[in-house]
């Protein structure tokens, strides 16, 4: 490795060496390998370290601007907090307050032995708001993990071992359990949103569960209403992430999937979503169909069982987000978001143009190329994160810029003709 490079990259730098000594009679592994991920990631991501791009430490200013450790504002587009929440008053008070009452930050122990009451009050308030019985979970990711055993050894399907179907861009939170879920299903991956591949699926096995995200994380939807006809027609059962649907979509911010089922959750559906994001707090909720589920996610998954929730300012922070969500605000600010997405739109031409999704991905094509450009952007004062492969499939290097309603629509316009400035500068 160069001694040019930032002693930061040198941190993050994996050496190749490492792989010098395979064996070369192991048996090849059947859901992911990543060695080979490291072995085709490595010089990019040394790349994007010594950019000065990557594990930036900030702390909040106005609006989305943060200021970075060497003393510069910047607007901020790599967050996903896309209705502003994470910079509420009422939610800082709510993390205060409850921090304040309870004098602890968490309980060492299971959750199966004693809770926080507030826990209690925060899962009724987001049952009340989602119409769906809520388990809340330290991360998104924790919930995920609680869930994929369970599905794989038929516990939500009358004890029949389900083929489990994955997206292929599902979520890494949720591909990366095909493993786990193999040892007692079997398991399938099919073509982005192919709604063909998976009904034929559908009808030559007998119990189906399809996992893919609701909202994308690079961008687009899963197609719900097919996905309803297919559980309709053949009884498929569907583990919906839709971390980054919540808040931004429904009249309560009940999110992207959860506003396609009717006033109450169905037994063959759960649906996971992050309180990181849209909602503006920290962890994560299942939405559940059924008392069985929850009972059977209650006694035997281990992220609940064995583990701790999250910290009493979270919960705090988490039940002022619920009153948000029942607020008029909650629909100004989705009204917001709207008006900025339309607007980004307008100045610059993507693939999810005309979507109600606040992730809009300008494709570079070359990694390095879309590293120098988030570097060049950050010169001017704007935080662009590039999405690389794994994120996207190789040499298919992205911007990923996150949208909110506390964007102002100058920081939009002036985002928008700095990158139209350096596509007409650097590739033409």
């Amino acid at each position: 490795m160069s001694d040019s490079l930032p002693k930061s990259s040198k941190t993050h730098s994996i050496k190749n060496s490492i792989f010098e000594n395979k064996e070369s009679n192991r048996k090849p592994p059947r859901y992911g390998d990543l060695s080979r991920v490291i072995e085709l990631t490595t010089e990019n991501l040394d790349y994007a370290y010594s950019k000065g791009i990557m594990t930036l430490y900030a702390k909040s200013a106005s609006g989305r601007s943060v200021e970075i450790s060497d003393g510069r504002v910047i607007v901020d587009f790599a967050r996903g907090s896309y209705l502003g929440l994470d910079n509420h008053p009422d939610i800082i008070e709510g993390a205060v307050n409850a921090l304040n009452k309870y004098r602890s930050l968490q309980w060492s122990g299971a959750r199966t032995r004693l809770n926080f009451a507030i826990m209690e009050e925060l899962e009724a308030s987001l049952a009340n708001l989602l119409q769906a019985r809520s388990m809340v979970f330290s991360l998104v990711a924790t919930a995920n993990m609680a869930v994929m055993p369970l599905l794989a050894c038929g516990a939500f399907t009358k004890g029949i071992r389900p083929v489990v179907v994955f997206d292929k861009y599902a979520h890494a939170t949720l591909s990366y359990h095909k493993a786990v879920v193999a040892e007692n299903a079997v398991v399938m991956t099919i073509n982005h949103n192919d709604i063909e591949q998976l009904e034929n699926i559908c009808r030559n096995n007998s119990v189906v569960v399809y996992v893919a995200d609701g909202v994308y994380s690079m961008g687009g939807c899963a197609p719900l209403p097919e996905l309803i006809r297919l559980q309709e027609k053949y009884g498929l059962f569907l583990y919906i992430d839709d971390a980054h649907g919540i808040s931004i979509h429904g009249k309560c911010g009940e999110g992207y999937a959860r506003s396609h089922f009717d006033s109450m959750l169905n037994e063959r559906t759960i649906i996971a979503a992050s309180l990181s994001k849209g909602f503006g707090t920290n962890g994560g909720v299942l939405m559940l169909g059924s008392d069985e589920q929850e009972n059977l996610i209650r006694r035997y998954a281990v992220p609940h069982t064995f583990s701790m929730g999250p910290s009493i300012p979270s919960v705090g922070s988490a039940i002022a987000s619920t009153k948000i969500h029942q607020s008029l605000e909650l629909g100004q600010r989705q009204a917001r978001l709207r008006v900025v997405i339309a607007h980004f739109d307008r100045h610059l031409s993507t693939h999810q143009i005309g979507e109600y999704l606040p992730i809009r991905m300008v494709t570079i094509g070359d990694e390095k190329a879309a590293v120098d450009c988030a570097a060049w952007l950050l010169e001017q004062g704007y935080y662009v994160v590039p999405a690389l492969f794994p994120s996207v499939p190789q040499s298919c290097a992205a911007l990923r810029i996150c949208l909110t309603s506390d964007h102002q629509i100058e920081e939009v316009e002036n985002l928008c003709l700095a990158i139209k400035t350096w596509m007409n500068k650097f590739m033409m």
